[in-house]
């Protein structure tokens, strides 16, 4: 499920895992390392400065199951929005 610009933009979020400046691999474990502190059904958004993070956590989250919600482009970075499904 995508959500629209709009409603990422008023999402509440349970956690944001801020990964600016760091490099592939780095915002997808900062991303999987956080999974596991929220709850089922929650959504983290990750802050990432690395052009790939989008991609790379849209992949992994139809690999391992959770709701890769859509990407807001920030001011210098991009905003990714996962649910947690499991």
């Amino acid at each position: 499920m995508t959500a629209t610009v709009a409603e990422l933009e008023t999402m509440t979020t349970a956690k944001v895992v801020d990964a600016r400046g760091s490099a592939c691999p780095g915002p997808l474990l900062e991303a999987k390392r956080s999974m596991g502190t929220v709850p089922v059904g929650s959504v983290i958004e990750i802050w990432s400065t690395d052009p790939v993070t989008k991609s790379d956590i849209g992949a992994w989250s139809a690999k391992v199951g959770h709701d890769f919600l859509g990407v807001v482009e920030g001011e210098g970075y991009d905003r990714v929005f996962v649910r947690r499904q499991k």
